[in-house]
């Protein structure tokens, strides 16, 4: 089955507009997982505008599951990893100052830099994803990073999804495909909600994880976080 990690960032962001404890970050984790999720994600950004550096010690002690800190590889986010050795961590090519998330890294280009941050991250046990576009030639480098897994930025599929379906799921079928044969673990996130999902999941039966924020955070607002965990998790199966 593929996991589901909830990443909470937009829950920190609710949070920090009134600079107290509401809704509880910790609450909200334990209460994800309580409610099926197997992971917890987050995402820390420099300008700390959702989660904090200190969120991620206390998340660190309170997540049951797999526990997934993403972002881009700085000496500071490196240390925070390796200072909190969670199971999973997702490199993401982000400038300090980018909105989200919006492409994948170059795996030719930026080979040297991945395999300087990715070798003390597996040498201290932590399994390593790459953030990574729907590309043969930046999925076929991959692997020369040392890198465990690949996560499948599916912004891309998510605008085509509307317009047709097959069109944009195809490009997706032959990274994932291509991974596999390579050895990789295959994640994907961005922009996947309830209507486009299930496809996605349908026609990559072996994918190993999704991670998921916003659009599950929104529905939770209309349909409450249990009940939409459980819609999420049911779209995977």
């Amino acid at each position: 089955m593929t996991s589901l990690s909830v990443n909470i960032n937009k829950i920190a962001l609710i949070r920090n507009a009134r600079g107290n404890n509401i809704p509880d970050l910790m609450q909200v984790a334990r209460d994800c997982e309580r409610f099926g999720a197997q992971g917890i994600t987050v995402h820390p950004r420099p300008d700390e505008r959702h989660i904090r550096k200190a969120d991620v010690s206390v998340l660190r002690k309170v997540v049951q599951t797999e526990f997934n800190i993403e972002g881009y590889p700085s000496k500071e986010w490196l240390q925070l990893v390796l200072d909190n050795k969670p199971q999973q961590a997702t490199l993401v090519p982000d400038p300090p100052d980018v909105l989200t998330s919006n492409t994948g890294w170059d795996t030719i280009r930026h080979k040297s830099f991945l395999q300087d941050v990715i070798g003390p991250l597996k040498e201290a046990g932590i399994r390593v994803s790459v953030f990574i576009n729907a590309n043969p030639s930046m999925i076929e480098a991959a692997p020369a990073t040392g890198t465990d897994r690949i996560e499948l930025y599916t912004g891309p599929y998510a605008e085509q999804y509307a317009i047709s379906c097959e069109t944009a799921i195809k490009a997706y079928v032959d990274a994932a495909s291509l991974a596999r044969q390579l050895g990789l673990g295959i994640n994907a996130g961005h922009d996947l909600n309830l209507d486009n999902l299930a496809f996605f999941k349908e026609n990559i039966p072996w994918l190993d994880e999704v991670s998921i924020g916003h659009a599950l955070i929104s529905d939770a607002l209309y349909l409450g976080l249990e009940n939409t965990i459980q819609m999420y998790l049911a779209r995977l199966r």
